[in-house]
Formats: structure tokens, sequence, C-alpha cells
């Protein structure tokens, strides 16, 4: 049996929307709090972690609920077909909400569509791969995701200083044309486990925590705090590199841009290597890189991060903070292709969409915690958007600790 590269790739465009989607919203809806809306910091960080908790609501029990349903299309495509339009819609009126409670009423209906369907998408890989190539395949899906957040750092950055409208309509477009690709070439398994007497999320969260082998709640734990240390900076570079290294606005996506690219050349090395040396050592590589990475950028000059090295096609500029961000995405590539498959691998087939929600309550809880928790930081430290660097190598830390006790969810042989 070998992987099917080419329904991987195809699989690959529901990631790819979900990605241009969140790059997008990532890079330019934290400048229209702070620059049309003149948000505070703390009131930013609250904002940008709103999707997180319609994702914690949202996610996990969909994940579960999908594993249940049985259509004429199958179990996951029909909570696609209605999160992915309707998100489409409401992500193009966002920037053309003028005033406060409409700019949230657009964002609160994208943050709910988004979490409806994204649990499923990503449970389609594991459902049509087999264990022994999830490494590869998540690495050629997060491969075409991150394809989606260069388009939507590089390309929505040259778009946002034309029309801060067009990098929106972009990603409407471009999500609106995955979903179509799905619904027309991929297909999903017609017979399951019976999934009816299988338990259900929490059922399963509590037996990951009373389990001897402590393997599943430690992952779990470890992904909470790297996304802590990711999530926080993510969601407010853009500001970082405006109010910190005094760049222009559309300047902290473009260089977003480019920590990106690096991850999408070596989206499909990681998963490789993950298969060669093992999982749990992949990912622990990534984590050192990481925590490398971020401190380095709290404990450089502002002058010797925003000193410009080349300028490359597409890319632009490359300062030395580019640099930087590009080895972190390598670092990022190592940890979070290899992430999903094992915690997919520590259960049974019938069950892969509880668990892949468990894997994102984990996930978006850490996504809660960081941006609120930097966004106190930023300004009880008199607005200095350089602290969060130093929180984030903290957690990157404290998971790689908890990997180190992980004995379980490697690839499987049969």
């Amino acid at each position: 049996m070998k992987l099917n590269y080419g329904k991987t790739f195809l699989l690959g465009f529901g990631f790819f929307g979900v990605s241009v989607i969140w790059g997008v919203y990532n890079a330019f809806v934290p400048l229209f709090l702070a620059n049309k809306f003149n948000l505070a910091p703390a009131l930013i960080g609250f904002f940008m972690t709103l999707d997180n908790i319609a994702a914690l609501l949202i996610q996990p029990p969909v994940g579960a609920w999908s594993d249940k349903l049985r259509t004429k299309i199958g179990r996951r495509m029909p909570f696609i077909l209605i999160g992915a339009p309707v998100g489409a819609l409401v992500f193009g009126l966002i920037p053309l909400a003028s005033i406060l409670p409409l700019f949230v009423a657009c964002t609160t209906s994208l943050l709910l569509s988004m979490a409806f369907w994204r649990t499923p998408v990503v449970a389609l890989m594991p459902d049509i791969t087999p264990s022994r190539f999830r490494s590869q395949a998540n690495g050629i899906i997060n491969f075409m995701g991150g394809v989606g957040a260069i388009i939507s750092f590089l390309g929505g950055s040259a778009l946002y200083k034309m029309n801060p409208a067009f990098p929106f309509w972009l990603g409407s477009g471009l999500v609106l044309l995955s979903t179509a690709l799905l619904l027309l070439f991929i297909r999903e398994p017609k017979v399951f486990e019976d999934a009816q007497k299988q338990p259900g999320m929490w059922d399963s969260l509590k037996t990951v925590w009373m389990d001897k082998d402590k393997s599943a709640l430690r992952i779990l734990g470890a992904i909470f705090f790297w996304f802590i240390g990711y999530t926080a900076i993510e969601a407010f570079f853009s500001l970082y590199a405006n109010k910190h290294l005094l760049m222009q606005e559309a300047d902290g996506a473009r260089l977003l841009g480019q920590l990106s690219l690096i991850f999408v050349i070596f989206a499909l090395p990681a998963g490789y290597i993950g298969g060669k040396i093992g999982r749990k050592i992949t990912i622990s590589f990534g984590l050192i890189i990481m925590a490398a990475c971020t401190m380095a950028m709290y404990l450089l000059p502002v002058g010797t991060l925003a000193t410009v090295l080349t300028k490359l096609p597409v890319l632009g500029e490359v300062p030395w903070v580019g640099v930087i961000l590009m080895v972190a995405g390598a670092g990022w590539a190592l940890i979070n292709i290899n992430s999903l498959p094992m915690v997919v691998d520590m259960t049974t087939e019938a069950r892969i969409g509880t668990y892949t929600g468990l894997y994102y309550l984990f996930s978006t809880l850490s996504a809660i915690v960081g941006p609120n928790m930097n966004g106190w930081i930023v300004q009880l430290t008199n607005n200095n958007y350089n602290a969060i660097m130093v929180v984030s190598p903290v957690f990157m830390i404290v998971a790689l600790v908890l990997m180190l006790g992980v004995k379980r969810g490697e690839a499987k042989v049969a």
C-alpha cells in the first residue's frame, strides 16, 4: 500500500482555505482594532481569542458528532458544505464594517462558521490515510496550508496597500474554490466501525486522564503549552513589527509570509523526518528551535532586527528578524506536521474525529490563554510589544519537558 499523493494534495485544499482565512484575519484584524477602532492592547488580545473560544465550544463536539454522522456524501462533508460558504461570505464583509458593533457581528459570524467545519476537514486526512503514512500526508496537507498562508501574508500585504478590503475578498474567493474542489474530488470511506457505541469527547477525555500510561495526556499538555507560545506571537506580530520594530503596517504580514514560506518548504521533509527518526524526536527538535528563535527576537536590539540583509523576489526585503522567522518556520514545521498524527494514532479509526477534537480542544484552550496573557503583559509593560518574545520560549521548554515522557503515538506498522 502506498500514499495516494494526488488525493492527499486535493484534500490539502481544505486546509489551504482554512489557512488563507486565518492568515488574513491574524495579520490585519489587529491593525483594524488598534488603528481604526483605537482599542487597547489587552482588549485586542481578548478580541483575538474569540475565534479560539468559539473553537473550544464548537470544534470538539462537532468532531465527535462527525464520527457518528452517516450521509450519502459522507460524515465530514456536510459540515464543510455548510460552514465554508457562510464563512467566506461574512469574511468578505469584515473590512466594510465602519462601526465596531458591525465589525464584531461580522467577525463573530466568521468565527462560528469556521469552528463548525475545521475539525471535520482536518479529520478527513486520517480517514483516508493509513497510519504509517499520516506524518507524510500531514506534511502534504500542511504544505498546502502553508501555501495558503503565504498567499494571505505576501499577497495580502500587497493587496492591503491597494485597498484594505482586497485581502479579505481574496480569502473569500479561495475558500469557495477550495470547497468546490473537495466536493468534486474527495470521496470519504463508506465503511466504519460502529461509532454509535464509541464514547464521546468528554468520555474520551476522562479515559485519557485516567489512563495509567500518560502519553496521551502528556502530548495534549505539550500541545497546550507550545500553542500558547506560538499563538501569542501570531496574534501580536503585526503590532510587534509596527510598534516595536517601527515598520509599516503591512510589513508584519510580509514577514510572517517569510516564516510561512519556510514552513511550506519544510512541511514535506518534516513528515518524512518524523517517519524516519520518530515523531517524538522530531517534535522535540522543533521545540528547541522555536525557543531559540523567539529568545533571539527578544535579546537582539531593534536596529539589528530591522537591518535589511537582502531583497528577494516575492519576499521583498529580508531583515534579520525575517531570517529568524524563517528558521522558526522550519522548527514549527517539525512540530506541527507530526503532532496531529501522534494524537490520532493513540486511538481507533472510529474515534479519529473525537481525538482530532481533543487536539483542537487543547490547542484552542492555549490560543485563548496566550493572546489574553500577552495582551496584559504588553499593557502592563507600558505597551512594550517585545515582552511577548520572552514569554514564548518558556512555554516551548515546558512543552519539551512534557514530550520527553510520551511513549506512544508513533506510526503503526500494520
